[in-house]
């Protein structure tokens, strides 16, 4: 990259780090949108280059929840490793996958992913189910692997996703499941990377620039989110608005790229 590259790329990363430090998480969607119109990157490049920049930052972010209590390793490891199998699966997939078309199923999870956030998201009260590690294996093996496979195929993190999987497979609270999901997030990006990098969709001084500017942005969102904590959902909102429109953005751009509009 040259000119305004770099800068580009610290400034993208820097959103996306702001987001997750602002509202604790999807920021992470945001990276191969940002990757794609803002930087320039090729589809798949841009797929390979924001799940390793998506993986670097959950591993710093998970270290925080460990030094908190906050990840229960055993269970989220299974959920891991399992996870990673179908992320390299899913991963393998995405890049056989025309590009172009790719982005368009890519655009239909950011809508999904908005609307859903759109919902209330207070958890509401429910029983514990207080399991026995060997009874949950099924369910955390089964949910990880799913999981896993549409992380890999999207090149994303999945923690939208991997955080009501691990509730649903487990007897986690609220935070355990979004601090052992962190542990998710980083294997399964890193699976993608690793397997984006080995056909050379990765670029590298991006990924660096981008996870730079994250560090930024995610210090800044967690100072103004713990000033407007009482504001959370509103920001969630916000954030659900951007996901939709950058969705639509995508789905139009894939659309009259292929000839559809």
């Amino acid at each position: 990259m040259a000119g305004s590259g770099p800068v580009l790329a610290l400034l993208c990363g820097g959103v996306v780090g702001f987001v997750l430090g602002l509202i604790g998480g999807g920021g992470s969607i945001l990276a191969t949108p940002l990757l794609l119109a803002v930087v320039g990157l090729p589809p798949h490049q841009a797929i390979g280059t924001g799940a390793l920049a998506v993986a670097v930052n959950a591993f710093a972010n998970l270290a925080s929840h460990a030094r908190a209590g906050h990840v229960r390793w055993r269970r989220a490891a299974i959920f891991a490793l399992v996870g990673a199998v179908g992320a390299a699966l899913g991963s393998t997939l995405g890049k056989a996958f025309d590009g172009e078309r790719l982005l368009v199923l890519f655009a239909l999870l950011m809508l999904a992913v908005g609307l859903l956030a759109l919902r209330d998201q207070r958890a509401a009260p429910g029983e514990v189910r207080a399991r026995p590690l060997v009874r949950q294996v099924p369910r955390l093996a089964g949910t990880g692997f799913a999981v896993g496979l549409l992380a890999g195929f999207f090149g994303i993190g999945g923690g939208f996703l991997i955080v009501p999987g691990l509730l649903f497979a487990t007897d986690f609270s609220m935070i355990e499941a979004v601090g052992s999901s962190l542990l998710s997030v980083g294997t399964f990006g890193l699976t993608a990377a690793v397997n984006y990098a080995l056909s050379g969709l990765v670029a590298w001084a991006v990924a660096a620039e981008f996870v730079a500017g994250g560090v930024g942005g995610g210090l800044l969102g967690l100072a103004l989110a713990r000033r407007l904590a009482a504001r959370r959902s509103a920001l969630r909102r916000v954030f659900a608005v951007i996901v939709l429109v950058v969705g639509a953005y995508l789905l139009v751009r894939a659309g009259r790229a292929a000839g559809w509009m």
